[in-house]
């Protein structure tokens, strides 16, 4: 077949599709009979259903059914003679004046773009190093230690301090009035660990059981209960209990207890570093990688198919429902969310994406399956049975092509640095890890 496409704006491309009636006439017929054979009707056998009625029940869906199909084969065929790159569903519309025994239609669609990568040796990226330290290990230990920490109730004497767990009822009132959450009693918190607002913690500090205490505090604008962010309440607070903590020592007996095989503090250690040098190993890799990416994709020359953008903005607007859904949002299919909170986002999505497929078809930077095995393996060192989380990952197709398009990106992120004006940057081990 001969394709003639029309250039319309852009990306926007028309064609013509050209369908014999004989051919949606036809198929509409061997459909009809093949239903014919298993619809049922009252007052005849099965398969002996008249055609006549058969058609007039059902001609206009099956009608509908075909004409999809057949225009919808029609177009891949052009699209493929064509070469073209189809970005989204075309829009076809039947049109008028076609020939005697044909039927006409435009089919207008976007494609996807040229993409215009400029010389990698041009940019420049910053690259940042970090090492796990002593000082990373001890953190660690101590918040193993926190973790297995014991509490011993104190004298009546003694006043709250850092590190203790107290036991309080509280009640808050908003002009003289209660709010829901403001009350509870037999509540229990550590001191000092930033489970409460500061001010409730500074108010609680130096308390000693028995003693009652009412005092402001003023939620802050951000804060999570929005009934009360922002405002001002009075808490009355009764201190019942005051339990001072106790943390175990580090030894071999809590190596064992960890599951540490050698079960020696040395060897504990050994442990947490290969650990803390394993996530930082990820969380480098993440840094750098955003920062090649970017930077690829701040050179890079392209025009965005709006299909593409508009899918990815549906696509980021029903998981916000289902993130309204899963915090008990009433009506959250419903709730209106309007396309241009996520536009910037999403074409920002949509261009990171084209430009690595082009790096990666233009370069040969895929996955191996060795790439993929080394990278899962890797994943599942830090668990206790490491071949069951494999089996995991094996398991399932979608795992698989997550760890697929990582590995890509890590291709992608190398074959940058190697070819970019790399300066590196060192950061301490808190402030890469503290990114989350």
């Amino acid at each position: 077949m001969s394709v003639t496409v029309e250039t319309l704006e852009k990306l926007e491309r028309k064609i013509t599709l050209s369908l014999p009636v004989d051919t949606i006439s036809n198929e509409v017929d061997k459909r009809l009979k093949r239903l014919a054979r298993q619809v049922k009707v009252d007052g005849f056998r099965p398969g002996k259903v008249p055609m006549n009625i058969v058609a007039q029940r059902y001609g206009y869906s099956v009608h509908y059914e075909v004409m999809n199909d057949k225009v919808g084969e029609l177009f891949s065929q052009a699209a493929n003679e064509a070469k073209l790159r189809v970005a989204g569903q075309p829009r076809i519309t039947e049109k008028e004046g076609a020939p005697e025994g044909q039927m006409l239609f435009d089919a207008v669609f976007e494609v996807y773009p040229e993409v215009k990568l400029g010389e990698l040796s041009g940019l420049s990226v910053e690259k940042v190093t970090a090492s796990v330290d002593d000082a990373a290990i001890e953190r660690t230990i101590d918040i193993l230690r926190k973790q297995r920490r014991t509490f011993a109730q104190r004298g009546l004497d003694s006043a709250a301090q850092d590190g203790d767990r107290v036991t309080i009822d509280f009640e808050g009132k908003i002009d003289g009035e209660p709010f829901q959450g403001g009350k509870a009693e037999d509540f229990q918190f550590l001191l000092g660990e930033g489970q409460m607002l500061q001010e409730f913690e500074n108010a609680v500090r130096g308390m000693k059981s028995g003693e009652s205490k009412t005092f402001p505090l003023n939620f802050p604008a951000d804060y999570h209960g929005q009934d009360v962010a922002g405002k001002q309440a009075d808490f009355l607070v009764t201190l019942k209990k005051v339990e001072a903590s106790h943390l175990p020592e580090v030894t071999d007996e809590m190596a064992k207890s960890l599951g540490v095989t050698e079960g020696t503090v040395e060897a504990l250690r050994g442990d947490i570093r290969k650990n803390l040098e394993r996530e930082l190993k990820f969380r480098l890799q993440n840094r750098n990688k955003q920062a090649a990416l970017d930077a690829l994709v701040k050179q890079a020359e392209l025009d965005l198919p709006n299909a593409s953008v508009q899918a990815e903005i549906e696509r980021m607007v029903e998981g916000a429902r289902a993130d309204l859904k899963a915090r008990g949002i009433k009506d959250a299919d419903k709730a209106p969310i309007p396309d241009d909170i996520f536009r910037p986002q999403a074409e920002q999505r949509v261009r990171m994406g084209l430009v690595v497929a082009e790096l990666v078809r233009s370069h040969e930077l895929h996955a191996t399956a060795e790439q993929v095995k080394a990278h899962i393996e890797e994943l599942a060192s830090g668990y206790e049975k490491p071949e069951e989380v494999v089996r995991w990952y094996y398991s399932d197709m979608n795992r698989l092509s997550q760890v697929e398009a990582i590995v890509i990106e890590n291709n992608v992120t190398d074959f940058i640095l190697g070819k970019a004006k790399v300066s590196e940057k060192a950061v301490e081990f808190d402030e890469l890890m503290g990114q989350g």
